[in-house]
This record gives structure tokens, sequence and C-alpha cells, in this order.
């Protein structure tokens, strides 16, 4: 199985789309082979900051815990766990974590073994357990780290990192929900996440024919006047990415805080859960009057 890097600097960095490609190889992708970390940190970029929250060990430390903590699950349960610990820990503005060549080096210069323990999975056709490319360098709906980074952005409410948990514990809400543009809007994401909670949805296949509905629904309704948001501040945010400089490690039990930001308005949120909820009740939801073996 793919190790943890032989080499580890002290601070995190960047790495190109073209020379991340370089790393990902079969052996690397079937967990056979570990990534030649000297010859990768050679080709790196510095971040352009060297404040506190660009230390590496904090991130490795992270993902040990979470690899420890989850060893006798199964892997998926660990992205609940991981997702608002890793944000709370970068303290990352959107546009940084907009940067693919931040989350390459995460995944490569930092832990391809927990992308390896995480992201491998059985190909339809048969052949050996492997990851997908994608884990190591790819979208922010696909990417190890990425996912989980932007997940916990679109679906904590201010501050709160709850609704957090309750949406990476639905591997869908990764799989379709990071693709839609709506998840932007915080109301949408506050109402989605309340049907997983309330149990309204709660299989793979509702929340997906849920998030088909919402988002068709879009199309015609403006949800951003339906149900409004407030006017975000942008000073939380740059007060809690300054206090990186002196805040503790993100805790291991208790969820962590996040920007002290107003949370959406609980009337807009309101408003589009009823919604929603009579929505989902006349979308289709394949299988439904049938056995619903499904895996993550």
């Amino acid at each position: 199985m793919t190790d943890k890097p032989s080499h580890l600097p002290e601070r995190l960095a960047l790495l190109a789309d073209l020379n991340a490609a370089r790393y990902i190889t079969d052996g690397l992708l079937t967990g056979k082979e570990d990534v030649p970390a000297i010859a990768l940190n050679k080709v790196t970029e510095p971040l352009p900051h060297n404040e506190a929250r660009g230390a590496l060990l904090p991130v490795r430390d992270l993902v040990d815990d979470a690899m420890h903590v989850f060893s006798a699950d199964k892997a998926t349960a660990a992205d609940a766990w991981l997702a608002p610990r890793l944000h709370a820990t970068l303290r990352l503005t959107r546009r940084e974590a907009a940067d693919r060549r931040f989350w390459n080096y995460l995944a490569l210069g930092v832990a391809p073994d927990y992308v390896v323990w995480r992201q491998t999975t059985k190909p339809k056709d048969g052949g050996p357990p492997r990851v997908a490319a994608s884990r190591f360098r790819g979208s922010a709906d696909s990417q190890a780290f990425a996912r989980l980074w932007w997940a916990a952005e679109l679906f904590r409410n201010g501050p709160d990192y709850g609704p957090v948990v309750t949406a990476c514990g639905q591997q869908e809400m990764f799989n379709s929900a990071l693709r839609l543009s709506v998840i932007d809007h915080r109301p949408t994401a506050q109402a989605l996440v309340t049907l997983i909670s309330r149990g309204r949805v709660s299989t793979t296949r509702e929340v997906n024919a849920l998030l088909k509905a919402v988002n068709a629904s879009a199309a015609t309704l403006m949800y951003d006047v339906m149900a409004p948001d407030i006017e975000r501040d942008g000073r939380p945010l740059a007060q809690w990415v300054e206090a990186a400089e002196w805040a503790p490690a993100v805790p291991r039990r208790g969820l962590p805080e996040g920007p002290d930001e107003e949370r959406a308005p609980e009337e807009s949120v309101a408003t589009l859960t009823e919604h929603f909820a009579e929505l989902f009740t006349g979308a289709p939801v394949r299988g439904k009057n049938t056995d619903d073996n499904e895996s993550d």
C-alpha cells in the first residue's frame, strides 16, 4: 500500500498540473508505489504568503488522525469528520481554494497514502482495485481534498460546521450537489441539509432525486428572490484567516468554529425547506419500490 511521503517540508506548496501528472503513475493508482517525495518537492512553487496557515504538519497530523479513527470503518465515514476540520485548519479564501495547484500538492506531496486509502474502489469491469487519477489531480467535486474543503465551505452555516457533517454523511452530496451552482445560495444549501437531517430524504437515490428536482426548479424560480440571503460581509472571514497566526490545532472530538459570519436567514431556509419537500414528493426516485442495495 502507498506509504506516507518519506520527505515532508515544513510548509505547504503549489504543484502545477503538468508536474503533478508526472507522478500519477499506474503504480500509485493501484497503491503499489510511493510518490518520490524529494523529486516532487523540487518542482513545487512556494505559497504566495508566509503565514502560519501554510504549515504542513497540522494538515498531515489531521490526515493521520482521520485514518486512525476510521481504520475499522468504511473509509467513506472519514469524510464527515475530516471536511470541517480540514477547512478550519487551512483557513483559505475561496480564491485560494480555486487554485488547483494547492490541492495537487496536498494529494501528492502531503498525503498520497490518504488518497489511496480513501478513494480506492473496484472498477466495474472487474479489474484490480485502483484510484481514479482525478482524485489526485481533478476538479473541485472529485479531487480528494478539494471536495472536502468545498463541501465544508458551501454547507457551513456561518461559524457552524454541524450542517457540513450532515451533508458529508451523504456521498451523493459530493457526487452531485457540488456540481450545482444553486448550492452557492446559502438558504438552498441549508434547506437541503434540513431535509436530510429530518430523515425526509435518506438514501442515495432519494438525495439524487431531490437534487435533480431542486436544480430543475431553479430554471424557473429564482431562489435568491424567493428566499433571500443577507448581504455577506467579508470582514469576519478576513479576521478568521488572520487569527490562524495564534489559533490552536482544531479539536478532534468537538467541531471547530468557522468564520464568525451571520447565519443564513431562518425564514428563507424554512421557505425553501417546505418548497423542496413538495418538489421531492413528486420527484421520481429510481428503484423506489425495489430493494435499495446501495453502496457509497
